[in-house]
C-alpha cells in the first residue's frame, strides 16, 4: 500500500504571543501608606500691645507700690501694669453712677512731661 502523498504543508497562522502575566498571589501586597499630616490646630492670636507713657501723682504711684506688695502678700506678685489693667475691668464693671463718681474722686493734672527744677 502506497501512502496517500502528502499534501503541501500550509503555512501555519502566525500565533501572536501574549505578554506573560504576573501570577496571581492571594495574598494582598501591602501598598505604601501615605504619611498623613497632623490636622493642625489654630493657636489664638496674640492681642496687639500698645505702650504708653502717662503721668501720675507721687501720691498715687505709692498706692500702686501699696497694691505691689499687697498681692505679695497674697501670693500673686504683681506687676504695675496688671495693677493698672485690673483697675481698667474694675472700672468697667461699675454701673454709670459708680463710674462718675469714682471719676470725681480723681483730680484733674497738666499732662505732659513734669519740668525738671
Amino acid at each position: 500500500m502506497k501512502k496517500p502523498a502528502a499534501a503541501p504543508a500550509k503555512p501555519r497562522a502566525a500565533v501572536k504571543k501574549q505578554p506573560a502575566r504576573a501570577p496571581l498571589n492571594k495574598t494582598v501586597q501591602a501598598r505604601p501608606v501615605k504619611a498623613v499630616k497632623p490636622v493642625k490646630v489654630e493657636k489664638p492670636k496674640k492681642p496687639k500691645l500698645v505702650r504708653d507713657s502717662f503721668t501720675i501723682p507721687k501720691a498715687e504711684y505709692v498706692v500702686l507700690d501699696a497694691l505691689k506688695l499687697r498681692a505679695t502678700k497674697l501670693t500673686r506678685p504683681a506687676k504695675k501694669s496688671e495693677l493698672l489693667r485690673a483697675g481698667i475691668k474694675a472700672l468697667a464693671a461699675f454701673s454709670d453712677a459708680a463710674f462718675l463718681t469714682a471719676l470725681e474722686q480723681v483730680p484733674a493734672i497738666k499732662t505732659g512731661r513734669p519740668r525738671l527744677d
